[in-house]
C-alpha cells in the first residue's frame, strides 16, 4: 500500500515510473474527486476529454471492466493504493495495565501496602517496647517479626494480579471487537464487472479502474465517476451533513463518493480513488492523527481544500475510529455505542448498564462510610485505651510503633472498603456479554453493539418485516390472470397468444434490474438460485416456466439503449422502463403492486389479445374476483402493464403524466411461503410475554393471511389490522402531527400494519417506545432490510438487520445482524439477552452475600477485638480472585428454554428482586451466625488457642485460619445456590452443561486447600487437622441445606424486603403489583389452586363489567384496569369473547372505547365479529 509520504510527493518524482503507464497520478485523481457538480464535469471534459477518455487512460473498458489479470491488479494496488483504511492502533497491553491501575480502591491499597512495607522494616530500639507498653511480639517470635513485610508484599502482589486480570480482559475484549469488525468488513461485498462478468468482490479487493455496478441500498466502497445512471439519488449526509438526496447524472453531477448511500436508482461507475486516497479515507487520516496534531492537521486539511462542512466528521472523537466498518463515516456514530469500553461518554446507557451503575454507586457509598467508621472506631479505641484509661505518655521513640498500629487500622479500613465495592461486577458484565456475543455468532446473530445483546432480553415487542424474515424469501409465481382468464397454475405457453406472450416476456425481462437473474442450482436436483431482487426473480422464473429465454431479450436490449428508467422506491411502489420501438416511437413497460398499478390502467388485453377499455367498475370487479382471492391465500399480486407513445418524445421528467393510461397485460400471484420454523418461534414469543407485530408493504389481505399462518393473529383474538393510510388517519390530528394519546389507543391491539411506508414504521416504533400506558414501558426490537428501514432501526432499542437480503445502509444502522435472515434467530437473541440479565443477577446475588457478610464481620470484629477476623490478604483472595472466577463461572451459564417461560423484566424492574434479597439476607444470616460463633466461641469448640487480641506481628493462629477457611467454603457452596435466582429448589439442574462452572468450583476448592496448608504467613494461615477440615466442609455444605430452608419461605410474606438497583423510573408503578409480578417457583406450586379460583372470579367480574359498561355507556378504562391487575396475579387474559361483541359497534372515534374505531379494520376487517 502506498504509504502517506509516497502519496504527497509531486507527480514527477520517484512515483512517476509506474504511474506513467496510467494517464493520471494519484494526486490528480484526488484533486479531481474534491470537485463537485459542474466544476467536476468541466474539469473531466477539459483535462481528460470526458469520462470515456478517463477510462481509457486508466486502461479499463467501461462495458467489460478490467481483465482481472493478477499482475495488472497488483500494479494498480501499488500505484493507487489498496481499498483499505488502516485502523487506529489498538492499545498495547501495558497501556491497558496502566488504565487498570487508575482504579481508586487499588491506588488506596497500593499506598497502604507501601506504607506498611516501609514501616515493617523499621525496628525501634530494643528497650522501647516496655516503655510503650504495647505487645509487639514475644522474644521467641523474633524470627516472625522479621516477616512483618509479608503482609504489605502480599497486598501488592494481589493488586498486581487483579490489574493483570483486568488488563487481560480488556485486551481480549478489544481483540474480539477487532475480530468482529474484520468479519463485518469481510462480509461486505460489492458488484464489480471484470472481464464482462458481474462478480461479487470483497470491498478491500476493489482497485482504481474497476467498473462497479451500483444500485439502491448500496454503501459506496470507493470514490468514482458515473459512466451510466438511471434515476440515481445519493444520500451524502455522512460526508457533507446535507440531508437532501443529491441527484447524480453523467451530464450534471457524476461524482460519487465513498461512504455515501445510494437511495434510489442504479448505474455504473469507474473507480478513481480507493482507501486513504478516497474522500472518506482523507477524513479518516485527519481523524486518526493524535489529539495534539489534530488541530494543526485540521488547519492544513482546510488549506488543502477539504471542504469546511466536513468538520462534522472531524470533530468526532478519534477513539471512535478504532473499530470501523470500512469506509463508513456514519459508522462513527454507530460504533460509539460499541466503544463504551473505550470510556466514550455516551448519553443513554443501556437498561442494564444504567441499573448497575446506580447500584455500584450506592454500594460504593455504603462501603466508604463503613470503612471510615471502622478506621475511626479503631483509632479512637486505641487512643482512649492507651492514653486516657492507662494514662501513658506519648514518647517520641514510640511514635513509629504507634504509626504501625495506625497503618494496620488503616489497612483494615481499606479492606472493608475493598470488600464492600463489588469489583467483580464490571468484570461479570463484560465476561457475560463477551461470552454471549461469541455464542450468539453460532446462533446466527452477529452482535455489533455489545449492550444490544442484553437489551434484547428486556424486549417486550418485536416489529418484524414479513418478506424474508417470517417468509422464506424464495418467491415463485403460482397463479396468473391473463386475457380474462384466471389460471390457478402456470399456463402452458401454447395457451397464450404469441403477441401477449411476447409482451409478457419483454415486459418482465427488460423492466427488471439486470442484476436480478436466475442461476442453475448449486447442487444437483436443488432449486435454481435466485440472485438479486426476489420479486423480480419470481417474475423471471415465470418467464422461464413459459419456456422463454429472458437472456436473449436482455442481450438484444442492453441497458445502454434505455431511454428512461423509473426505478422502484417506497413512494412509487412500481418500476418502469422506457425503450424505443423498432418502428419508431417509445414503449414503456411497468410493473408494480396490483392495486396501485391498476388505478393507472385505463385499458386491458382481452382473450383475443385486443386492447379494450378498463373502467372503474371493471377494476372493482377484478379486485373482487381475482386480487382478493389471491391475497387471501397469502399471495402478493403484481401487475404487468405497458404504454405506447407514438407522438414524438414526451417530457420524461413529468412522471405523473407518463405513468397513466397504461394497458394491463397480466396480474400474477407470487407466493412466498412462511418459514416452517416461524409459527413455533412466534408461539414462544407469546409465551415469553413478547408481542410480535408484522409491518409490511404488502396489501392487507396478503398480510393478514400470512399473519394468520404465522400465528401472529388467531381467529377470535381482539386485534387490529390496519393499512398505512388508515393508521395515519387515526393517529394524526388536523395539522397532520402524530398525537401520542391517539397512538396509545391503537398500538396495544395493532398486530398487522400493511401497505406501510418507512415513516409509518418509524412512527409506530417511536410511539411504542415513548408510550407510558400499560404497567411497564416497552422495549422494542425491529427488523429491517431496506435502506428506508434505517430510521426505524436506529430508533428501536434493538435493530436487527438482515445479513443476506439487507442493504449496507440497514446493516449500518442496526445493532445485531441476522446472518441467516431468520425470525427464530431473534428468539435465540431474546434467550441470550435474558440469560445475560440473569447471569448478572446470579453473580450479584453471590457477590452481595459475600460483601454483606465480609463487611459486617470486618467491621464488628474490628470494633470488638481491634482486629478483623479476616485479614487484608485473605479478603483480597475472597473478594478479588474468587469473585473474578465466580463471575466467570456464573456469567457463562448456558441459556435454557425455561427463560422463555416468563414475562420480560422491562425497563423499571429492579436488578435485585425480592426473592434475591430474601436469598442474600437469608444466607448472610447463616454465615454471620456461624462466623461470630467461631470468633467468640470457636476456640472452646475446637479446643485450641484463641486468636483474638493477638499482638502486632504474632504468627497466624489455627483459630482464625478455621474462620477464614469456613468463610471461603461457605461462599463456595453458596456459589452453587446462586445458580438459581427465582427460588427454584434444584440448584444442581444442568450443572454438567457448564464445564467452566465445574472447573471454577473445583479449582477454587483446590486453591483454598493449598492456601490454608501452604499459605503460611502471607495469607495469615496455618495448617489444619483433618477433623477441623471436615468441620469446615460440613458447615459449608450446610449452605446448600439452608438454601432449601430459605426457598420454602414464601417471598410474599416478607413485605418488608425492598428491591434494589431500580432502572430509571419514568412513572411510579404500584409496589404491590411489582412484588406480585415476580417469579418465585417454589411459591407457584402453593398458589396454583388459588389461581384457578381467581380466574373463575375474574372472568365473571369482567363479563359483568362489560355488560354494565355497555348499559351505562361508561368508559372502558375500569375494565382494562382490572384486566392488568389480573395479569399480575398470573391470571390469564379473559378470552376475548366479551370483546368481540365490540366490533360491529359503529361509534364516532371520540368515544373512549378503543375497540370501536369506525374502520373496517377490526378482527377480520369486515367489521363483523370473528367466530
Amino acid at each position: 500500500m502506498t504509504n502517506p509520504t509516497e502519496r504527497t510527493l509531486p507527480a514527477n518524482s520517484m512515483v512517476e515510473g509506474p504511474e506513467r503507464e496510467f494517464g493520471c497520478t494519484v494526486m490528480e485523481l484526488r484533486k479531481l474527486m474534491e470537485l463537485r457538480s459542474t466544476d467536476a464535469v468541466n474539469q473531466i471534459s477539459a483535462h481528460y476529454g470526458g469520462v470515456m477518455n478517463l477510462c481509457s487512460r486508466l486502461k479499463t473498458n467501461p462495458v467489460e471492466g478490467l481483465s482481472g489479470n493478477p499482475a495488472d491488479l497488483e500494479k494498480r494496488k501499488h500505484v493507487f493504493g489498496q481499498n483499505f483504511i488502516p485502523p487506529k492502533k489498538p492499545k498495547t497491553f501495558l497501556e491497558l495495565v496502566w488504565e487498570a491501575l487508575q482504579d481508586v480502591t487499588l491506588i488506596i491499597l497500593e499506598i497502604a501496602a507501601i506504607i506498611s512495607l516501609v514501616l515493617s522494616f523499621y525496628r525501634p530500639p530494643g528497650d522501647g517496647n516496655d516503655q510503650c507498653g504495647l505487645p509487639i511480639s514475644s522474644v521467641e517470635d523474633e524470627g516472625e517479626a522479621e516477616t512483618g513485610w509479608i503482609e504489605g508484599a502480599a497486598i501488592l502482589f494481589s493488586v498486581i494480579i487483579v490489574v493483570l486480570v483486568t488488563a487481560f480482559n480488556d485486551w481480549s475484549k478489544e481483540k474480539q471487537f477487532r475480530g468482529l469488525q474484520n468479519r463485518i468488513e469481510k462480509e461486505q461485498k460489492f458488484s464489480v464487472i471484470r472481464n464482462g462478468h458481474i462478480i461479487q468482490l470483497p470491498v478491500a479487493e476493489i482497485v482504481v479502474g474497476d467498473i462497479a455496478q451500483i444500485k439502491y441500498g448500496d454503501l459506496l466502497p470507493a470514490d468514482g465517476i458515473l459512466i451510466q445512471g438511471n434515476d440515481l439519488k445519493i444520500d451524502e449526509s455522512s460526508l457533507t451533513g446535507e440531508s437532501d438526496h443529491v441527484k447524480k447524472s453523467v451530464e450534471k453531477d457524476p461524482m460519487l463518493l465513498s461512504g455515501t448511500h445510494v437511495m434510489e436508482g442504479s448505474g455504473r461507475m469507474v473507480v478513481t480513488a480507493v482507501g486513504i486516497n478516497s474522500q472518506t479515507g482523507i477524513i479518516f487520516t485527519l481523524l486518526g492523527a493524535s489529539e495534539g496534531e489534530e488541530e494543526e492537521k485540521k488547519k492544513k486539511g482546510k488549506k488543502q481544500g477539504v471542504p469546511e462542512n466536513r468538520n462534522k466528521a472531524k470533530t468526532q472523537d478519534g477513539v471512535a475510529l478504532e473499530i470501523q466498518p470500512l469506509n463508513s463515516q456514519e459508522g462513527i456514530d454507530n460504533e460509539e455505542k460499541e466503544k463504551k469500553a473505550a470510556k466514550l461518554p455516551k448519553k443513554e446507557k443501556s437498561v442494564l448498564q444504567g441499573k448497575l451503575t446506580r447500584l455500584a454507586v450506592q454500594i460504593g457509598k455504603a462501603g466508604l462510610i463503613m470503612s471510615a467508621i471502622t478506621v475511626l472506631v479503631l483509632i479512637l479505641y486505641f487512643v482512649i485505651e492507651n492514653f486516657v484509661i492507662l494514662r501513658r505518655a506519648w514518647l517520641p521513640e514510640c511514635t513509629p510503633i504507634y504509626i504501625q498500629y495506625f497503618v494496620k487500622f488503616f489497612i483494615i479500613g481499606i479492606t472493608v472498603l475493598v470488600v464492600a465495592v463489588p469489583e467483580g461486577l464490571p468484570l461479570a458484565v463484560t465476561i457475560s456479554l463477551a461470552y454471549s456475543v461469541k455464542k450468539m455468532m453460532k446462533d446466527n446473530n452477529l452482535v455489533r453493539h455489545l449492550d444490544a445483546c442484553e437489551t434484547m432480553g428486556n424486549a417486550t415487542a418485536i416489529c418484524s418485516d414479513k418478506t424474508g424474515t417470517l417468509t422464506m424469501n424464495r418467491m415463485t409465481v403460482v397463479q396468473a390472470y391473463i386475457g380474462d382468464t384466471h389460471y390457478h397454475q402456470i399456463p402452458s405457453p401454447d395457451a397464450l397468444l404469441p403477441k401477449v406472450l411476447d409482451l409478457i416476456v419483454n415486459g418482465i425481462s427488460i423492466n427488471s434490474a439486470y442484476t436480478s437473474k436466475i442461476l442453475p442450482p448449486e447442487k444437483e436436483g436443488g432449486l435454481p438460485r435466485q440472485v438479486g431482487n426476489k420479486t423480480e426473480c419470481a417474475l423471471l422464473g415465470f418467464v422461464t416456466d413459459l419456456k422463454q429465454d429472458y437472456h436473449a431479450v436482455r442481450n438484444e436490449m442492453p441497458e445502454e439503449k434505455f431511454c428512461k428508467v423509473y426505478t422502484f422506491n417506497s413512494v412509487r411502489k412500481s418500476m418502469s422502463t422506457v425503450v424505443e420501438k423498432p418502428s419508431g416511437g417509445y414503449r414503456m413497460y411497468s410493473k408494480g403492486a396490483s392495486e396501485i398499478l391498476l388505478r393507472k390502467c385505463n385499458r386491458i388485453l382481452d382473450k383475443k389479445g385486443e386492447v379494450v377499455p378498463f373502467k372503474n367498475k371493471d377494476r372493482d370487479e377484478m379486485v373482487r374476483t381475482v386480487i382478493e382471492p389471491m391475497a387471501s391465500e397469502g399471495l402478493r399480486t403484481i401487475c404487468v402493464a405497458y404504454r405506447d407513445f407514438n407522438d414524438g418524445e414526451p417530457p420524461w421528467d413529468n412522471e405523473n403524466e407518463i405513468l397513466t393510461e397504461l394497458t394491463c397485460i397480466a396480474v400474477v400471484g407470487i407466493e412466498d411461503p412462511v418459514r416452517p420454523e416461524v409459527p413455533e418461534a412466534i408461539a414462544k414469543c407469546k409465551r415469553a410475554g413478547i408481542t410480535v407485530r408484522m409491518v409490511t408493504g404488502d396489501n392487507i389481505n396478503t398480510a393478514r393471511a400470512i399473519a394468520t399462518k404465522c400465528g401472529i393473529i388467531a381467529p377470535g383474538d381482539d386485534f387490529l389490522c390496519l393499512e398505512g393510510k388508515e393508521f395515519n388517519r387515526l393517529i394524526r390530528n388536523e395539522k397532520g402531527e402524530v398525537e401520542q394519546e391517539k397512538l396509545d389507543k391503537i398500538w396495544p391491539k395493532l398486530r398487522v400494519l400493511a401497505r406501510s411506508s418507512p415513516t409509518d414504521k418509524h412512527t409506530l416504533v417511536k410511539g411504542i417506545i415513548d408510550s407510558t400506558v400499560g404497567e411497564q414501558r416497552q422495549v422494542v426490537a425491529v427488523t429491517g432490510d431496506g435502506t428506508n428501514d434505517g430510521p426505524a432501526l436506529k430508533k428501536a432499542d434493538v435493530g436487527f438487520a438482515m445479513g443476506i437480503a439487507g442493504t449496507d445502509v440497514a446493516k449500518e444502522a442496526s445493532d445485531i445482524i441476522l446472518t441467516d435472515d431468520n425470525f427464530t434467530s431473534i428468539v435465540k437473541a431474546v434467550m441470550w439477552g435474558r440469560n445475560v440479565y440473569d447471569s448478572i443477577s446470579k453473580f450479584l446475588q453471590f457477590q452481595l452475600t459475600v460483601n454483606v457478610v465480609a463487611v459486617i464481620v470486618a467491621f464488628t470484629g474490628a470494633c470488638i477485638t481491634q482486629d478483623s477476623p479476616l485479614k487484608a490478604v485473605q479478603m483480597l483472595w475472597v473478594n478479588l480472585i474468587m469473585d473474578t472466577f465466580a463471575s466467570l463461572a456464573l456469567a457463562t451459564e448456558p441459556p435454557t428454554e425455561s427463560l422463555l417461560k416468563r414475562r420480560p423484566y422491562g425497563r423499571n424492574k429492579p436488578l435485585i428482586s425480592r426473592t434475591m434479597m430474601k436469598n442474600i439476607l437469608g444466607h448472610a444470616v447463616y454465615q454471620l451466625t456461624v462466623i461470630f460463633f467461631l470468633v467468640f466461641a470457636g476456640e472452646k469448640f475446637f479446643d485450641i488457642d484463641s486468636g483474638r487480641k493477638a499482638p502486632l506481628h504474632s504468627p497466624p493462629s489455627q483459630h482464625y485460619t478455621i474462620i477464614f477457611n469456613t468463610f471461603v467454603l461457605m461462599q463456595l457452596f453458596n456459589e452453587i445456590n446462586s445458580r438459581k435466582i427465582h427460588g427454584e429448589r434444584n440448584v444442581f439442574s444442568g450443572i454438567y452443561h457448564n464445564l467452566i462452572f465445574c472447573t471454577v468450583v473445583l479449582g477454587t476448592f483446590i486453591s483454598q486447600i493449598l492456601i490454608v496448608e501452604f499459605g503460611g504467613k502471607p495469607f495469615s494461615c496455618t495448617k489444619l487437622t483433618l477433623s477441623q477440615w471436615f468441620w469446615c466442609l460440613f458447615i459449608g455444605i450446610g449452605e446448600l441445606l439452608w438454601g432449601q430452608v430459605i426457598s420454602s419461605i414464601p417471598t410474599q410474606s416478607l413485605k418488608f424486603l425492598k428491591e434494589a438497583g431500580h432502572g430509571t423510573t419514568k412513572e411510579e408503578i404500584t409496589k404491590d403489583a411489582e412484588g406480585l409480578d415476580e417469579i418465585d417457583l417454589a411459591e407457584m406450586e402453593l398458589r396454583r389452586g388459588q389461581i384457578l379460583w381467581f380466574r373463575g372470579l375474574n372472568r365473571i367480574q369482567t363479563q359483568i363489567d362489560v355488560i354494565n359498561t355497555f348499559q351505562t355507556g361508561a368508559s372502558f378504562k375500569g375494565v382494562l384496569k382490572r384486566q392488568t391487575m389480573g395479569q399480575h396475579l398470573d391470571v390469564k387474559h379473559v378470552p376475548s369473547s366479551s370483546y368481540v361483541t365490540v366490533a360491529p359497534v359503529r361509534s364516532p372515534p371520540t368515544t373512549s372505547v378503543p375497540a370501536a374505531v369506525p374502520s373496517p379494520t377490526l378482527g377480520n376487517q369486515s367489521g363483523q365479529s370473528v367466530p
